[in-house]
């Protein structure tokens, strides 16, 4: 392993010595929290070696996201206003040129928790937290950012006191594209708006799933069947599955499981979530124990059983993301300022902890730029 790279070194211009070259690994971008950089690291998933790259851009990083077939990358600041910037990813290096910025709220709130892309639609689609609101984006044939074409606004609170107002975290198409979720922890809701791939806009929906008061919904994420949604509640660290009626936009309850151990006490939260490209197993984080949950998952029914509890190799594992291929499993571990790897068995879902990590200052999202 390389060693650490310190948050004050200049960009990098070019490929650091001990660098994969160009083609030989994949490259990762990771955004930071409160650091004010993104990193960047080479993954071998033939030899499971990562080698640093280290800071590449100098921007606030609450969530960073690669576009799917272009060398872009956007990057979602925590600043009022809620900032995009739009960034070139050099493909030898891993450096970041930027070349556009978007403000997507006009009032003085404002910080991105999320984004995602509508492949079908070419649209950014961004949740944020301070303001409770969920915004599209069109994307250019360049990757760059257009306007914002919509803007839908949550309402309500919950009992919690960081719920004293709504706080959209989370925010996904379903598989039809004729609707968008929106989780939001501060209302303990699950809002379902109107989604229009030809004119990318969001409106009023159907309406909302209502969690437990104080359960401060977080991730969502849909079954390839397309029938069953998943939720995970931050606050009361809980999955829930739901089933999705395509037609008219309805969750309804199917079943609820704690990612806690047996008998836990102390800090209860729950973090990233996310499921397999086969729909077997659905993997979760727990930040109150320092933990990665495996489920499994019914392919008929989407109902899901406990399959492994595992400790996540650092502390608060913020989120985590799937490798592509499917075999590999990296983990932002934010307070231990470690990006951590984790082998996946196709079979049986169940994560082996490599030993593998590199060093990356609060780590809070990781992203795959295309290949």
């Amino acid at each position: 392993m390389a060693a650490s790279v310190a948050a004050g070194v200049p960009l990098l211009a070019a490929a650091p010595a001990g660098a994969a070259p160009s083609g030989a690994a994949d490259l990762l971008h990771i955004g930071t929290w409160g650091v004010g950089q993104v990193y960047a690291l080479r993954f071998d998933p033939v030899r499971a070696t990562m080698t640093p790259v280290g800071p590449v851009a100098q921007a606030s990083s609450n969530w960073v996201v690669a576009h799917p077939t272009k060398a872009v990358l956007y990057v979602a600041g925590s600043e009022p206003g809620g900032i995009i910037r739009v960034f070139r990813i050099d493909d030898a290096s891993g450096a970041l040129q930027q070349f556009g910025e978007i403000e997507t709220e006009s009032t003085p709130a404002g910080g991105l928790s999320y984004m995602g892309v509508d492949v079908r639609s070419r649209t950014l689609l961004a949740a944020d937290f301070p303001a409770g609101t969920a915004v599209s984006v069109p994307i250019g044939r360049d990757g760059g950012l257009g306007a914002v074409a919509s803007r839908v606004q949550d309402t309500g609170s919950g009992p919690h006191p960081r719920q004293q107002g709504p706080h959209a975290h989370h925010v996904i198409t379903d598989p039809s594209g004729r609707f968008a979720l929106v989780a939001d922890f501060g209302a303990d809701r699950v809002f379902v708006y109107r989604f229009d791939r030809a004119t990318r806009a969001l409106s009023a929906g159907p309406g909302t799933y209502a969690t437990a008061p104080g359960s401060g919904p977080r991730r969502l994420a849909f079954h390839p069947s397309g029938r069953t949604v998943y939720l995970l509640n931050e606050l009361t660290a809980d999955i829930q599955a739901l089933h999705w009626n395509h037609e008219d936009g309805v969750l309804t309850h199917l079943q609820s499981l704690a990612t806690d151990a047996p008998g836990h006490t102390g800090t209860t939260s729950a973090a990233e979530l996310a499921v397999s490209r086969d729909g077997r197993f659905l993997y979760t984080s727990n930040r109150g124990e320092n933990t990665l949950v495996v489920f499994s998952a019914d392919r008929r029914t989407g109902l899901l059983a406990l399959v492994q509890r595992i400790p996540c190799a650092g502390l608060i594992p913020w989120s985590f993301s799937l490798h592509p291929g499917g075999r590999w499993l990296f983990v932002a571990n934010q307070a231990s300022d470690t990006v951590n790897l984790f082998s996946v068995d196709p079979w049986s879902g169940q994560l082996t902890d490599t030993g593998a990590s590199v060093p990356v200052p609060k780590p809070d999202c990781i992203t795959f730029s295309r290949r």
